[in-house]
């Protein structure tokens, strides 16, 4: 009993050669790639916002700690969100809200800034790729072109 023969002569159901091909395409790869430095760039800004820019903002504002800026709407008035959180209350979460727009302000920042420095590399190769402009024709190929157009003008 041969074992190659027999897994040779198992044929795989035609879906899996058709999503092996999509998988194959190039978009799909770049999307996959494009989610992953996404997800790790998402965690880098989340850490600056959090870790530097906040607490920065803080002591500028006078130790004011973002993620605890809320307004009871409901329940019980605690010091921290946290603590409210806890106890069941209704807050409008201010400071929560702001990181967002402080992470997302940041986030459109660095892409703007890697979009454009990355046009300008694509718009230095390109210039750097631009075909040079061909050598002026030898002297055989003047002499002959001359010849042509003098045969030329003779037939007519």
């Amino acid at each position: 009993m041969d074992l190659t023969k027999d897994i040779k002569s198992i044929r795989a159901p035609g879906w899996i050669s058709d999503f092996r091909k999509f998988i194959m395409r190039g978009n799909v790869l770049d999307l996959a790639v494009g989610v992953v430095i996404g997800s790790a760039f998402t965690a880098i800004v989340n850490s600056m916002v959090k870790d530097l820019l906040t607490p920065a903002l803080g002591a500028v504002t006078g130790g004011v700690d973002f993620s605890n800026l809320f307004i009871t709407l409901k329940g019980p008035v605690k010091a921290t969100l946290e603590e409210a959180q806890k106890a069941g209350a209704v807050t409008l979460n201010i400071g929560v809200f702001l990181n967002a727009v402080i992470q997302f302000l940041i986030i459109a920042f660095c892409i703007f800034w890697l979009t454009r420095i990355v046009g300008k590399l694509v718009r230095q190769e390109k210039e750097v790729a631009k075909p040079a402009e061909p050598p002026p024709p030898s002297r055989e190929e003047v002499l002959l072109s001359e010849i042509r157009d003098i045969l030329a003008s003779r037939s007519h």
